[in-house]
């Protein structure tokens, strides 16, 4: 199993300076990361928008040590918002964000990220768009789940990510589920123990399906977030028996990866949503896509070792 190896590895300073370094790293991390800043992403956002799909923004950086680090994380969001705004695109782009980029592990650290997340949950919703809370390892879910709750008091269309492979995920769902609220369903991209989180595969895909139910048969607005085919399609099928329309969820993939697939299934009118991320910060959310799928590894290194 590479993904556990690879996600050790993006914690380790030695292997972040030698990716860092290799000539090759920043022509493959464009595929996933395409670009640094809100003047670089703004044409991706056009050109996405304008080929019918809709997206999901991330500032990548996960790494903060100072709370001013975390006011800067802030404003970058705040930044990114006040250029949709111009844009005239707020209803089309939504935002992901990583509690940890707002000081979630600094001392004082849960009442520390919702002081900074609140602001840019209002940003957004001023300009028509929301915001989406990401899921990161199972140590930090509780103060998520608590800051969402939070949050949704004054702004109900604040979303939340779940994870298949926790345990304690199929619970989440029931209770989310008949909230109302965005649901985000992922399948888990962090090195989680097997005391609470399954292992393998196929343990993996059967709760993806079992939790999938639970949301399209609920009152929330279920979002698929996978690139599995079996999964689309079961997907599809839960929703049809669910009664759902094709406003009533929608599908969320990861920028560079089957993009003709996003094309496809927006053209077939389904609501599919791209998740794009931009920053100086990309180690951490680069070896994450790396570890969740082989394809992606293997990407990689035919890149490096072409251009070696």
């Amino acid at each position: 199993m590479l993904g556990p190896v690879i996600l050790a590895a993006s914690r380790s300073d030695r292997m972040r300076r030698l990716i860092s370094a290799a000539p090759v790293t920043k022509q493959v991390v464009d595929r996933f990361i395409p670009g640094e800043s809100v003047a670089d992403i703004v044409p991706i956002i056009e050109e996405l928008t304008g080929r019918g799909l809709e997206l999901t923004m991330d500032v990548v950086g996960e790494d903060i040590t100072t709370p001013e680090q975390a006011a800067a994380a802030r404003d970058a969001y705040l930044a990114l918002i006040d250029r949709l705004r111009e844009l005239g695109l707020g209803e089309r782009v939504e935002m992901s964000v990583k509690l940890s980029m707002f000081g979630q592990a600094l001392d004082g650290g849960h009442e520390l990220a919702l002081a900074n997340v609140r602001p840019v949950v209002e940003a957004a919703a001023a300009i028509g768009t929301t915001v989406t809370l990401d899921a990161e390892d199972h140590t930090t879910l509780d103060s998520m789940f608590a800051i969402h709750e939070e949050l949704r008091r004054d702004f109900p269309q604040t979303g939340c990510v779940i994870q298949a492979y926790l345990f304690r995920t199929e619970a989440d769902a029931r209770r989310l589920a008949a909230s109302g609220s965005r649901v985000r369903l992922v399948k888990g991209a962090y090195k989680e123990p097997a005391e609470v989180a399954y292992q393998q595969k196929h343990e993996i895909d059967k709760a993806y399906v079992r939790v999938l139910r639970t949301l399209m048969d609920g009152e929330g607005y279920p979002m698929v977030g996978s690139h599995d085919p079996r999964l689309i399609s079961i997907a599809q099928e839960l929703a049809r028996r669910a009664g759902r329309k094709p406003d009533e969820y929608e599908f969320q993939m990861l920028y560079g990866i089957r993009g003709d697939e996003h094309l496809r299934l927006a053209a077939e009118g389904h609501r599919m949503r791209v998740y794009t991320a931009y920053g100086t910060d990309w180690y951490g959310y680069f070896m994450r896509r790396l570890a969740e799928k082989p394809a992606n590894l293997r990407f990689f290194l035919r890149s490096m070792i072409s251009r070696g």
